[in-house]
């Protein structure tokens, strides 16, 4: 492993990044020994300058972070900890990332477009499970797979004859109701968009 460079109190800036969304759930510091049990135990290990302690992101919580990957800067005196996170919480606000605030200090819903069909998809799975009366999603849904998989069919359809005419409005109208129907047929086949880019990572040469 490569020689980290810690600062003077011994410990590294350790941003939380999500492997699903790609969002930054929360920025952190590790010392040596917390890098290591992170790396050892597979579960995001930080070190609390406040109580000079090692401490298991979740423990009391259940906000536990599985570590897919650990990266370093390029000067080697940072990293990233690419995670998992168990119940979307990564914030002790109770939020889904610590940085929900903008410099003005007012809060922000608006997802980063990197994270936009997989934050889609969490609100599709959100529909089907609690079919609330006004959703277009579960009462869609509830007339069953062929009709979800025929409005997709269609909407594929609407986004290429967009594309064929060149509208830019048009087709970006028509792609997003496509991508749409697609994240829902993909939802209730168990398929996470996460695993269609895994796919199409895998092609990368």
């Amino acid at each position: 492993m490569i020689k980290l460079k810690f600062d003077s109190k011994g410990i590294i800036p350790v941003v939380a990044q999500d492997y699903r969304t790609g969002e930054v759930r929360m920025l952190a510091w590790a010392n040596e020994e917390a890098v290591k049990i992170t790396l050892e135990t597979g579960y995001a290990h930080y070190f609390s300058r406040s109580r000079n302690s090692i401490w298991k992101k979740g423990e009391t919580s259940g906000e536990i972070q599985r570590v897919v990957e650990v990266r370093l800067d390029c000067d080697e005196d940072a990293l990233i900890y690419v995670i998992e996170q168990e119940k979307n919480r990564a914030c002790h606000t109770g939020k889904r990332n610590c940085f929900y605030r903008n410099i003005d200090g007012k809060e922000v819903e608006k997802p980063l477009p990197f994270e936009a069909l997989q934050r889609l998809q969490e609100i599709v799975r959100d529909r089907l499970k609690e079919k609330p009366e006004d959703s277009y999603t579960a009462k869609l849904a509830s007339k069953g797979f062929e009709k979800v998989a025929q409005k997709f069919g269609e909407e594929a359809v609407e986004s290429l004859i967009a594309i064929l005419k060149g509208d830019k409005k048009e087709i970006l109208y028509e792609t997003a109701d496509m991508f749409y129907m697609l994240t829902l047929a993909l939802e209730l086949r168990g398929i996470e968009i996460t695993e269609v880019f895994e796919e199409l990572i895998g092609r990368m040469k």
